[in-house]
């Protein structure tokens, strides 16, 4: 390795905590990467990391050194994007972070037809419906449903996710059609439990929001799982379109409180915004912007 590749190497122990994290990270026995940063230090003549039995942490001069690596390397790569072939296969690692049943839904086929256009191009996946810190487990790019309130980040939206209200033929035979939001209170909810509480936001056509507090009859953190507890007639459920909409076409889910909208949510991709957006995860980016687009195919 060069001088180059040490610094990367040292920069991605500092990102990852440890040099047992990056060593994972990059694919290497944990005694290479300590090898490097030993060369590194006995290169530059001092100390970067101040390492004990039990912990590690950046000397004074590591700070410094880190952050002007970070820079460098960045620009590094920059200067490699300007000058690669647009329309040449990508190559190189590139490092997922999606939710679960968006991901294996509707971010598989278009991984599967990504992949197949640049076959030189290795991905690794991690599907979760929680969040993971990006620097820290070194992702590349992460797919996230939300408000997006997390500044640390740069982010690109990539399409709505709007919700629905719903409830098999079934559940409502038996249980009745709610008219109105507080009826929800008087019938069987099923919850998504990684959103705090069991308060559904619904707005009406002028625009009003209502607030209504239900009492769930069944969580959970998986939103398949869900769907299939509505379709066997458990409960009302608010779930993404992008999970009930072939249940929702087939009737097999029924779309209740049509004049009231829940609030739209979106999926947008993120990573970090210290660090120089490869060419590989831009064009991902692009590639999937154009995809899903402002009116996905599940919502149509």
């Amino acid at each position: 390795m060069g001088q180059l590749e040490d610094m990367s190497v040292f920069v991605r122990i500092v990102d990852a905590g440890g040099i047992g994290k990056a060593a994972d990270q990059l694919g290497i026995a944990k005694s290479g990467v300590s090898r490097r940063l030993v060369a590194l230090e006995a290169r530059l003549g001092v100390s970067l990391i101040n390492r004990t039995t039990r912990s590690s942490s950046l000397t004074s001069v590591g700070r410094e050194y880190y952050e002007r690596a970070v820079k460098l390397i960045d620009d590094v790569l920059e200067l490699d994007g300007l000058a690669a072939d647009e329309g040449k296969s990508l190559e190189g690692l590139m490092r997922l972070a999606v939710p679960l049943s968006f991901g294996l839904t509707h971010l598989s086929p278009a991984i599967d037809i990504f992949s197949s256009k640049n076959p030189g191009l290795a991905i690794n996946i991690d599907f979760s419906d929680h969040q993971v810190d990006l620097v820290e487990q070194g992702i590349d790019l992460a797919i996230r449903i939300s408000d997006l309130k997390d500044s640390s980040l740069q982010a690109r939206r990539i399409c709505p996710i709007r919700l629905q209200l719903c409830a098999s033929p079934s559940y409502l035979e038996k249980h009745g059609t709610p008219r109105k939001p507080e009826d929800l209170k008087d019938h069987q909810v099923l919850s998504y439990n990684l959103v705090p509480g069991s308060t559904i936001r619904l707005r009406n056509r002028q625009g009003e929001e209502q607030l209504v507090h239900t009492s769930a009859r069944m969580s959970a953190n998986n939103g398949d799982f869900l769907h299939d507890m509505a379709l066997a007639g458990h409960g009302i459920v608010l779930l993404p379109t992008f999970i009930v909409w072939k249940s929702l076409a087939a009737q097999d889910l029924i779309h209740v409180l049509k004049p009231y909208t829940p609030p739209a949510l979106n999926a947008w991709a993120v990573y970090p915004q210290t660090r120089y957006l490869s060419q590989r995860t831009r064009r991902f980016i692009d590639f999937l912007a154009e995809r899903f687009g402002d009116d996905p195919y599940w919502d149509q």
